[in-house]
């Protein structure tokens, strides 16, 4: 809330000062919808994709390991029992441990692409911003209203895609 009546108030600021051009941009929208952002996320989905099969067929082998030691409990002596379920215990955990690793993993690349997008998006923005006399650019997940003619996203999207197609992930 704080945050939305500085806003207003700059905005409210630079019109009743100037004639300045104030406009809005969707960055999510950018980085979702261009071609360089839909090629970050099909690589990410894909990675993430073979990622899920490989952990599967581990758990589903922890599974069946389980029911096994399970169907062995009144068989097996209650210490050779006990051993196998500490060992199927640490499995357990190092799966947890490499999926959670393996999760963070997946998560840092779509940061670190994310930033290289932004670091070729910046100039694209800069440029349009001097080139159309714009004096403030304000995200648009801080607006309550504006004119639609005011949204400069899908010009920038337009921009960004002449600019850059794909990134080498």
């Amino acid at each position: 809330m704080k945050q939305l009546c500085i806003y207003i108030i700059l905005i409210f600021s630079y019109t009743l000062s100037s004639s300045a051009q104030i406009v809005y941009i969707d960055m999510n929208y950018i980085l979702n919808q261009s071609e360089i952002g839909k090629s970050l996320n099909n690589y990410i989905n894909k990675e993430n994709d073979e990622y899920l099969i490989k952990y599967k067929k581990i758990e589903d082998k922890l599974v069946e390991k389980e029911n096994q030691l399970l169907a062995q409990k009144n068989i097996i002596l209650k210490s050779e029992f006990e051993e196998k379920l500490k060992d199927l215990s640490n499995e357990i955990k190092k799966y947890r441990s490499n999926k959670k690793i393996t999760i963070e993993k997946i998560n840092i690349m779509k940061l670190e692409n994310t930033k290289k997008i932004l670091k070729i998006l910046n100039p694209i923005i800069t440029k349009f911003v001097n080139d159309n006399s714009i004096s403030l650019v304000v995200p648009k997940k801080n607006i309550i209203v504006g004119k639609k003619d005011l949204d400069i996203t899908y010009e920038i999207i337009d921009l960004l895609n002449i600019e850059a197609k794909t990134l080498d992930f």
